[in-house]
């Protein structure tokens, strides 16, 4: 019905840059908010972004002041450019969307996840 692909992870070193990508497929209607989460070893999944259909950004305070959340409407995106990446950065980031599908009506779905590495 839905597939959400994420993009952009790999191994950056402290103090570096990355923009991580996910695009939604299948039989979308719309999609309202979209958001990014990310999981690191041994802890539980936290909410790192997320934004709303029409632009409103949340932060985590972890991330916020180094981080921007954005989305391509017309390409069923969003984007999560971080910066002055630190070790803690480290985990398995995962994009959602509220979508609305053809006669199913609105759900939640996830990407498979990228894994972002911050070390020297």
């Amino acid at each position: 019905q839905v597939q959400l692909v994420e993009s952009g992870g790999g191994l950056v070193q402290p103090g570096g840059s990355l923009r991580l990508s996910c695009a939604a497929s299948g039989s979308i209607v719309s999609i309202n908010a979209m958001g990014w989460y990310r999981q690191a070893p041994g802890k539980e999944r936290e909410l790192v972004a997320s934004i709303t259909s029409d632009g409103w950004p949340i932060y985590a305070n972890s991330v916020k002041g180094r981080s921007t959340i954005s989305r391509d409407n017309a390409k069923n995106t969003v984007y999560l450019e971080m910066n002055s990446l630190k070790a803690e950065d480290t985990a398995v980031y995962y994009c959602n969307a509220h979508v609305s599908v053809r006669a199913l009506g609105s759900s939640l779905y996830w990407g498979q996840g990228t894994q972002v590495t911050v070390s020297s």
